[in-house]
This record gives structure tokens, sequence and C-alpha cells, in this order.
């Protein structure tokens, strides 16, 4: 079931939340019916029902500090019902964002989101206490990980309902009303929120017409001082440049622009970040983003040239990704 009421009750029960998201919290219902609209999305009523039948399985333990976030029980799965609960889990096909591991059926996603994990989490603010926003979450597998590392407060945004739905087929057994992930994009939060205290930008920047735009959103959203955690597709290259694929870029059709790091922190200087910080760049490998029994669909292998997997199929460079850290002002 996707229950929003006891995260809201959530918020409201803190004084200090309650105020500074009073306009939010009143607009929140109204958002979330939006993004949850079955006229608008006509095969979420089939994934709904997907996670109202599965088990009222106890949950003995969870463990959000794994590689996958784990699920575990006082007995163990039969058989039938290892296979049962699988084939259930599957009917949310695709998982792009993991893995999970939940009663011993482990969930090989798409992406082993792990490895972006384990390159940034060295590097960033400690999250301990603090209030923690991820934007473009997918299924919240990093929300799980944020607060796991001791968040008091994650709120991950995506507006695709597939990924809101696996999301809760973990809360049913979490239950942890201090995580959620709401159906809608940044430009539904209230401008100028100066709530959070890191904001997490993972491939999001690419896909957004206007960065500066984008940029200023994510500073917006952050209290004085907070930590901006932006990982890009980016390009080799020196200040100032920038690839616009001129049709797809990987077989994707929303790609606007890929910058230099150099371009990527004088943007971040240009919106007002200080103290800004190039931390790890890595070449997206077949390894990292690939179909899975999970995941069937193509994905990075058939996004680049067969013979030459520096390229794309279109020719232009191989993903890279870079992470940056900045202070808003």
């Amino acid at each position: 079931m996707i229950d929003y009421q006891p995260f809201i009750e959530q918020l409201n029960s803190d004084d200090d939340n309650r105020e500074a998201l009073a306009q939010w919290l009143e607009q929140m219902p109204a958002q979330i019916a939006k993004g949850l609209d079955e006229k608008r999305y006509g095969d979420l009523p089939r994934w709904k029902s997907v996670l109202a039948q599965l088990p009222d399985w106890p949950t003995a333990a969870y463990d959000l500090n794994q590689t996958a976030i784990q699920l575990t029980n006082e007995n163990a799965l039969t058989a039938e019902q290892h296979s049962d609960f699988k084939q259930q889990l599957q009917g949310l096909h695709p998982w792009r964002k993991g893995p999970f591991n939940l009663f011993d059926v482990e969930i090989d996603t798409e992406w082993r989101s792990d490895w972006k994990w384990d390159r940034l989490k060295d590097h960033i603010e400690p999250l301990q206490g603090k209030k923690v926003l991820d934007i473009g979450c997918g299924s919240g597998y990093h929300c799980w990980r944020m607060r796991g590392a001791g968040a008091d407060l994650v709120i991950g945004i995506d507006p695709t309902p597939l990924f809101i739905v696996q999301f809760f087929t973990l809360q049913k057994y979490i239950q942890d009303h201090r995580v959620t992930v709401l159906p809608m994009g940044i430009e539904h939060l209230p401008e100028k929120l100066r709530f959070f205290d890191s904001v997490f930008s993972m491939g999001v920047l690419y896909h957004r017409r206007s960065p500066f735009d984008h940029l200023m959103e994510l500073r917006d959203s952050l209290t004085s001082g907070g930590e901006l955690v932006l990982e890009t597709l980016v390009i080799e290259g020196d200040e100032g440049e920038v690839l616009v694929p001129e049709g797809r870029y990987a077989r994707m059709g929303n790609v606007w622009f890929l910058p230099s790091c150099p371009t990527m922190m004088r943007w971040l200087k240009k919106v007002g970040f200080k103290d800004i910080k190039l931390v790890n760049v890595t070449d997206t490998t077949i390894e990292e983003q690939r179909s899975t029994e999970w995941m069937t669909f193509h994905s990075l292998e058939q996004f680049l040239d067969p013979e030459n997997h520096s390229k794309t199929i279109e020719g232009y460079p191989a993903p890279r990704r870079a992470i940056f850290t900045a202070k808003a002002p």
C-alpha cells in the first residue's frame, strides 16, 4: 500500500520541520495525488496490485549499510515461498537502481548503485543527523543508504510511478517513516526552500534543458553552508568546452549537454556555490550498468560502439561521470 500519511505526520510532529515546510506540507497531498494519477499512468493499477499482494511477513532485521539493502526474517523461506516472492517482485520490472536482497531474493538491478555510493561516501560531509534531499532517486536505493549513514530525514523525489511502488515494496517491511520517495520533480518544491543540509543530484543535470536553472534550484533548496553532491556526465576538456549532442547520446534522446569538469566547476561558481571540489571521475562500464533478469531491456553494452567501447553508438565519447561537492552560499 502506498501510504504517505505516516511520513506527513512525522514531519508535522516536529515543530521545526512543520514550520519550515508549512507551504510544502499544504501542497504535498495534491502533488502526490497528481504524481500517482491512474488516469495518467495506465500501468500503475497493476503495479499497485503487486504491492498489495506481497506477503505480510514480519521483518526480523534490516541492514541499510550493505552492498545490497537487506531484509531478513526469523524463518528462512521455503523453496515455494522464495519462488513465489521472486515472481511477485519481478512483476515490478524493470528494477534499475539497487541492488537489494529481500528475504534472500536477490534483486540484481541494472545499475550497481553501490559502486556510485562507494565512490562518494568518503568525500561528503557526514550525514549524521542531517536533513537530506535526493533528486531523481529512482527506487530509493541511495535514500536508504543515506538513512543508514545516519541522516535524520531523507526525502527522495522521482516522477516515475514504478519507482515509487518499488520504494514502498521495501517500506512495507522496513516501516521507517523518516525516509520517503515522493512522486514529483524538483520543480515541485517551493521556491527558495532553504531547508536541506545535504542535496544529492545524481544523473539528473544533463537531462535538464537549462543547467543554470537546475543549479539554482539545487542551491535554493539548501540551507546556507549546506552541501551539494552533484554527479553528472562529463567530457575531457578545458574550461569552456561542452558537448551538445546533435541527436541522441548513448541512445538517450534527452541528453542536452556534457560539460568538461572545469566547465562544470565554473557553472557551479557562476550561481554562487563555494568550496567546489571535483572528487571523482569514472568511466561507466558494462559491469556497472547492464541487462539482468531484473532489467531485461537493452543497457549500456547496446548503447556503445560494438567495435570500440570508448565511443557511443553515435560516435560520441562513451559515458564518463564526475562527482562534485560544493557549499551553498
